[in-house]
């Protein structure tokens, strides 16, 4: 916990450096760091405990002992295995209700940070985003930092182009826990903003506005939950809900999913004029029409020789355009050129957002598996390690050290990979939840077998003997 609780402060030093945040609060947010942190540490620290256990015992001939005795490794892991049994559902609760408290804790106090101390998301000497604006301050000074002294402030458009600047002497943040609002009061300043027209004359001479002001008031909104710190939300939402929370909102995800795809399928076939329904006829009706359609047809056979009709042959196998003029022709392509691009465009449109909401929906899904995955996956590294450890025979710091942490590397990498690779849609989110713990598990099953017949993992010793018999095959099969 200690080795990952520095790299966790190197992870968000700058999140706190030159902030003047008090040290209670930062320790106050590494103390709920914690929970989070032992998805990491649980595991290896079973994996390290149970390699260095049996490899002490083996390193002193405890199991020689034991074996001796009548006592098999079966039996002398015995307790152990209950230990870890019991382990495994304590870390199960543990990640179902101790580190989704945890994570809405370290959510809440970044909030209230930005509430009660907005100051602290500001630098001195430096531009720094704060609540969509560019601000930068020579000096900050005053309780909690409230008080600016040579601020400069650089607003976008929506298009991401520099459009205000505001420059004041002096400025003052005023905020509340009971308020949602931060108010940024600027005396004694100058505003200037390019002034967008429509009107492309009007734009070839660059209008502006610019003033002088005394006082000039910003109310500034604190995100809400859903929009702050957007990157975060998506990937954080889920670990703040336990099992039936997860259950709840992955039914209700899946719904919404299917609800809007389906709206919108229908939207596209009726924009196209796809797959219409025919609308049912009355058999009374059809006869009445076939009645005056004979009626018709008799009456075009008397007057055929003086009359001239324009209408299309009852066999027609040419192109449906030849039907039509030519300028008739060129106007239907394009706008059906253009009914499909407008078509295309509102299915991309569409893709970028069902990725995004599927996206959540399979973090969701990895959330929940990943919770009884985490409890396993200590069981199985207990089985990983135990049997090493008994197999190698090495106690202490060392080689045991060693062997644990590449394991670990191994399974933790995995993990990491999976968990990218589901959250993409790759691979399916069970399969990423459970992928590491599948693969440690016939490993562990392995290295039980071999330890239970006692036996090592490989004979170095054998395997340079075959290679020296392997080269003197060579030389005799040259000499002759």
């Amino acid at each position: 916990m200690f080795i990952f609780i520095f790299q966790t402060i190197w992870l968000f030093i700058d999140d706190f450096a030159g902030k003047g945040l008090d040290i209670m609060i930062i320790g106050k947010f590494f103390f709920y760091m914690m929970p989070s942190l032992t998805e990491k540490v649980l595991p290896l620290t079973v994996l390290l405990a149970s390699i260095l256990t049996f490899g002490t015992f083996a390193e002193n001939y405890e199991f020689a002992a034991m074996k001796a005795s009548g006592i098999s490794l079966q039996r002398a892991m015995l307790s152990l295995i209950i230990f870890m049994v019991f382990l495994g559902g304590v870390t199960f609760y543990f990640a179902n209700n101790v580190i989704p408290a945890s994570e809405q804790k370290i959510y809440n106090m970044r909030r209230n940070i930005a509430k009660v101390k907005p100051a602290a998301a500001i630098e001195k000497g430096v531009f720094s985003d704060f609540e969509g604006m560019s601000i930068k301050v020579d000096d900050k000074y005053g309780e909690k930092d409230r008080f600016l002294k040579n601020v400069i402030i650089h607003q976008k458009t929506a298009t991401n182009v520099n459009s205000t600047v505001i420059k004041a002497k002096t400025g003052e943040l005023i905020s509340s826990e009971d308020s949602e609002l931060i108010q940024l009061v600027l005396k004694d300043g100058h505003y200037y903003r390019d002034v967008i027209d429509k009107n492309s004359d009007s734009k070839r001479k660059y209008p502006f506005a610019k003033s002088k002001f005394d006082i000039y008031r910003m109310n500034i909104e604190v995100p809400e939950m859903e929009q702050d710190l957007e990157e975060e939300n998506v990937s954080n939402r889920e670990k703040m809900k336990n099992v039936s929370r997860l259950l709840k909102d992955m039914d209700s995800l899946e719904q919404d999913n299917k609800r809007i795809v389906t709206a919108f399928s229908k939207n596209i076939v009726n924009r196209m004029g796809a797959f219409s329904k025919i609308p049912r006829i009355d058999s009374a009706v059809v006869k009445k029409v076939q009645q005056r359609t004979r009626d018709t047809a008799k009456t075009l056979e008397l007057t055929n020789s003086s009359t001239t009709t324009d209408t299309v042959p009852e066999e027609f196998s040419g192109d449906i355009m030849d039907l039509f003029k030519e300028y008739q022709q060129g106007q239907i392509i394009n706008a059906a050129k253009n009914s499909v691009s407008n078509i295309m465009t509102s299915i991309d449109g569409k893709k970028i957002e069902m990725d995004k909401r599927y996206e959540i929906h399979r973090r969701h899904i990895f959330s929940l598996h990943d919770k009884y995955a985490l409890a396993l996956s200590c069981i199985i590294l207990f089985f990983v390690g135990a049997p090493l450890g008994a197999i190698i025979r090495k106690g202490g710091i060392g080689l045991p050290m060693v062997v644990a942490i590449l394991l670990f590397l191994v399974y933790y990498f995995l993990g990491v990979f999976a968990e990218n690779y589901s959250y993409k849609g790759n691979i399916h989110p069970i399969l990423g939840a459970w992928l590491s713990s599948m693969i440690m598990l016939p490993l562990g099953i392995y290295l039980t077998q071999r330890a239970t017949a006692d036996r090592g993992m490989m004979s170095f010793g054998g395997g340079f003997d075959r290679i020296k018999k392997l080269f003197k095959k060579k030389n005799k099969d040259e000499e002759q």
